[in-house]
């Protein structure tokens, strides 16, 4: 059901709208069926992979250093990717249910309105693809307990050099800031804007920085010269990394591990590939390739990593980040 679905939208600052007592407990009920429902959100939190929390749009700005903002009109905006809000964040789950009682009050006068011509449009924020909530919040939490899939609302987008994605949360936020660090020092989604290196833990992309220098060094042993530290990221990017990204894309090693990106995948490959040579008491050279190939083969053996993968993905819920197909 959309929002679409309902009556016209009415100004939201008009008149007190009244309703009969059978009204009255309709909305009441609807309201402490959201509450119950942020409870139990809140519970299955503590051991699936879902956020529970909104994020805090003063905290994604500072951050990650969003640039300059501009209007982009009026749009129904799928409910889904509604994930934070500037003001409001303690007050609603990430599905937007109410988790105060105070605020039974506000909550059931927005709902009546729906039965008396709807409402003005919320005011958004959008990063990258999900939207924080500038005006409107009981608006959206209703129409997130009446399971409308859009909401009308005035958008406003701010640049960003990270992603952020629907289920991002704080320790998330947190990554991306390393990110945009990592960016700024090698200034990779420039040369190559196509880029997407997405971690799931904090520090990895210290770590990358570390296999750029090991690759600098080498290169330079091949050249005969030292190369400049932007032609070391962007040989490392184009020789190294992306391949193993296209590999691990065209694989479906991903489903062995719910929750985890290739960018993840990647690091522990070049872990693997060290071990390999470690084996091979420096016999010979693993080719990052190789070990791509090994490592996909011993995981598909592996009985274990297989459980692993499945109680992650049907109990804990962590999804699978499929790599998205071209249109």
């Amino acid at each position: 059901m959309s929002h679409k679905d309902k009556p016209n939208p009415l100004d939201f600052a008009g008149t007190p709208v009244g309703g009969s007592d059978s009204q009255h407990d309709r909305v009441a009920r609807e309201f402490q069926q959201a509450l119950r429902k942020a409870q139990l959100e809140t519970l299955s939190a503590r051991v699936r992979y879902q956020p529970v929390a909104l994020l805090p749009f003063e905290e994604v700005r500072q951050r990650l250093k969003l640039g300059r903002k501009s209007y982009r009109g009026i749009q129904n905006v799928p409910l889904e990717q509604i994930v934070g809000s500037v003001s409001r964040y303690d007050d609603f789950t990430r599905t937007f249910m109410p988790r105060k009682p105070s605020s039974q009050q506000r909550w059931e006068k927005v709902d009546r309105l729906i039965d008396h011509g709807g409402w003005q449009p919320v005011e958004l924020f959008k990063v990258s693809e999900v939207y924080f909530v500038n005006d409107g919040n009981h608006r959206v939490s209703v129409a997130r307990q009446q399971e409308a899939e859009t909401i009308e609302a005035h958008v406003w987008e701010f640049d960003s050099r990270v992603p952020l994605w629907n289920d991002d949360n704080l320790k998330d936020i947190l990554i991306r800031e390393e990110y945009l660090s990592f960016l700024e020092r090698t200034k990779l989604d420039k040369y190559r804007p196509d880029q997407e290196i997405i971690f799931t833990e904090r520090g990895r992309y210290w770590l990358l920085e570390e296999e750029i220098a090991i690759h600098r060094y080498y290169l330079g042993l091949e050249r005969g010269e030292e190369p400049s530290f932007q032609e070391a990221v962007l040989d490392w990017y184009d020789t190294v990394y992306r391949p193993t990204f296209e590999k691990i894309q065209d694989s479906d090693i991903l489903s062995y591990f719910p929750g985890r990106t290739e960018a993840d995948l990647m690091l522990w490959i070049i872990d693997h590939q060290y071990w390999l040579e470690e084996q091979l008491e420096g016999e010979e050279d693993v080719s990052i390739e190789t070990a791509t190939d090994d490592f996909t083969a011993r995981t598909r053996r592996s009985v274990w990593r297989k459980l692993q993968a499945w109680f992650s993905r049907s109990v804990l819920k962590r999804p699978i980040y499929w790599p998205e197909e071209e249109s």
